[in-house]
């Protein structure tokens, strides 16, 4: 049978539209389609429905998902049609009489046991107490495909490609015949089942055609964070599309943690969003430098310097006094890092010394933030020493303004972050000093970000160096949980999850990253990461058998296994590999020499 259809000579307009007076099933349908008894031509493409005839005894749990995320263009439709209990209770007494008839006939006649008519007794036994007992009921269940294909040939390898698959589940399906217009019908999204090819199924074996269970996480925004190893598909995602746009990230060393994210740090720029990294070990220099963005080496040798004393102009939603307080909270925590627990007295004493530095600079809330000169810590050790009780803090104070770590908090700042991306490495920082200068970083990075609204990614590598220090980690989480309103993406890496974890901020800055990034654990830790993110007993040997790059991706509620992958050019701005950034060193100086 063939049909031949045309639509009305209406043409659109420039923007895409129809033409006043063009009906919607002019504008949508196809210039032509033709019926035939094995396929459907629509347009210049080619469909064909297929439906299934017959199950095999046990159904295996999804064994519906490998056809669903077979990389073809296809329509599945699934029709579930509830049946009367009672019906189905008289067919199966009846089917039950006969097979008894059967066995009985069989014995009298002296043959050898029949497995196959027992084995079917049981079945209709068990399933006839289910039903009677409420815990089963009965469907028609039909399973139609619709393949789509650019020709003919092309639609008989895919029919053959899926016969296949279905024959190793022990599935068979046969193409409808003279009723492709039918099946179309039935795959279309309008919910009518026009074939009516179905067949029997209780409540178990009609739960296991159910497909869903890897999540696909793709979306029409966003960067491609790597390649869904369930599906093959791309991880295509935004992170600020969640509830806050927060991350954390796992893994041992060399799990492929830090290529991670410069390779989503190197998309983030290209769709304009600003990357901010504090860097313990000068990985991302090279991304810095190849990028146009900038590079500050905080060490007690830099010429690099952060007053920690600044104060940045107040955002549009909040007041001076605000700012004021939240700067005197975050300096009692660097304080509480630099010089250790201090009692409540000694916390007290601080909190006004605070106060009265400033004041000895002129700055109150009321001070213009714009125009002012901040103190230094030397200051806070003048009006330390003058006040009583006050003696014990500015002595202890005293190695970071005339001690051995003089310099390091008691100079004015002399750095400018106008670039898209900063990176503040700290990896010439002494191990003592190394918390306190990623809090200081941090807080200058923190006002920076509460004075300009603006979409940003700030990244913490080997965040567990703060998370040591109960301010320090306090401090982070802070972070974790305001920075949705100022437009700012936190990341936490950490390879240390057991000293992660130990803190109380550990689990709240989880809680509080919409997304997570699993990559190999160490079998001395994986129980940690198991029980902290409820993985199943696959996902746990996945993580410890995973290659580098390899790990689960979490976004919300959705999680899949992931592969990262980096173009050519990529790779060789991102590569953290010795071997491979000598070979690209030698490179360069060879065209240098030239």
């Amino acid at each position: 049978m063939s049909l031949f259809k045309k639509k009305k000579q209406k043409t659109a307009t420039p923007e895409g539209l129809p033409e006043e007076g063009m009906s919607l099933i002019d504008a949508i349908a196809p210039s032509a389609l033709q019926i035939t008894s094995n396929y459907i031509q629509i347009g210049n493409k080619f469909a064909k429905t297929l439906f299934v005839i017959t199950y095999p005894r046990f159904l295996t749990v999804s064994w519906l998902s490998p056809i669903i995320n077979t990389d073809r263009v296809f329509n599945i439709s699934m029709f579930v049609h509830p049946t009367d209990t009672g019906i189905i209770l008289k067919k199966l007494r009846k089917k039950l009489t006969q097979i008894e008839s059967q066995i009985t006939t069989e014995q009298e006649e002296g043959k050898v046991r029949n497995p196959v008519l027992e084995t079917a007794r049981q079945d209709v036994e068990s399933l006839r107490d289910r039903l009677i007992q409420g815990t089963e009921k009965f469907f028609k269940y039909g399973l139609y495909i619709t393949i789509f294909e650019d020709s003919p040939e092309k639609l008989r390898e895919t029919e053959e490609q899926m016969l296949s698959m279905f024959e190793s589940k022990m599935v068979y399906i046969r193409p409808a015949l003279f009723q492709q217009e039918k099946g179309i019908n039935s795959t279309i999204p309008i919910g009518k089942d026009r074939l009516l090819v179905t067949n029997s199924m209780n409540t178990e074996p009609l739960s296991t055609t159910f497909p869903f269970v890897s999540s696909t996480l793709s979306s029409d925004k966003g960067i491609l964070y790597g390649i869904n190893r369930h599906n093959n598909s791309l991880i295509i995602f935004d992170r600020f599309s969640l509830e806050n746009g927060n991350m954390v990230i796992f893994g041992k060393s060399g799990s492929g943690k830090s290529y991670a994210v410069k390779v989503e740090l190197l998309r983030s720029l290209m769709l304009g969003t600003d990357c901010i990294v504090i860097d313990p070990e000068n990985e991302y220099q090279y991304l810095a430098e190849t990028t146009d963005g900038a590079f500050f080496d905080i060490s007690l040798s830099s010429q690099v310097h952060i007053n920690p004393f600044d104060i940045s102009p107040p955002g549009e939603d909040e007041t001076n006094e605000e700012v004021y307080k939240s700067k005197i909270m975050d300096l009692v925590g660097l304080m509480k890092v630099a010089l250790g627990d201090l009692t409540p007295e000694e916390d007290s004493i601080l909190d006004r010394a605070l106060n009265e530095t400033y004041a000895s600079k002129d700055i109150t809330p009321d001070s213009d933030f714009k125009k002012i000169t901040p103190p230094l810590l030397e200051d806070l050790q003048t009006i330390l020493e003058n006040m009583e009780g006050g003696d014990s803090l500015a002595k202890r104070l005293q190695r970071y303004t005339k001690g051995s770590f003089a310099g390091f908090l008691n100079k004015p700042t002399n750095i400018d972050i106008n670039k898209h991306l900063v990176v503040f490495s700290t990896r010439d920082m002494d191990d003592e000093l190394k918390p306190i200068a990623m809090y200081l970083i941090l807080q200058y990075i923190w006002n920076l970000i509460r004075s300009q609204l603006k979409k940003r990614i700030m990244v913490v590598d080997e965040a567990w160096w703060m998370m040591k220090y109960e301010s320090g980690a306090s401090f982070l989480h802070g972070i974790a949980k305001r920075c949705r309103k100022y437009w700012l993406g936190l990341t936490t890496i950490t390879q240390d999850i057991p000293d992660f974890m130990n803190s109380d901020y550990g689990k709240a800055i989880i809680t509080n990253s919409s997304l997570q990034i699993l990559f190999k654990q160490s079998p001395a830790t994986i129980d940690v990461v198991k029980e902290t993110f409820n993985l199943t007993n696959e996902e746990k040997y996945l993580l410890l058998q995973a290659d580098v790059g390899e790990g689960i991706f979490f976004a919300g509620i959705k999680h899949a296994a992931i592969k990262v992958e980096a173009s050519y050019t990529e790779d060789q701005i991102v590569t953290s590999s010795p071997e491979q950034i000598m070979k690209i060193r030698g490179a360069k100086e060879e065209i240098e020499e030239k």
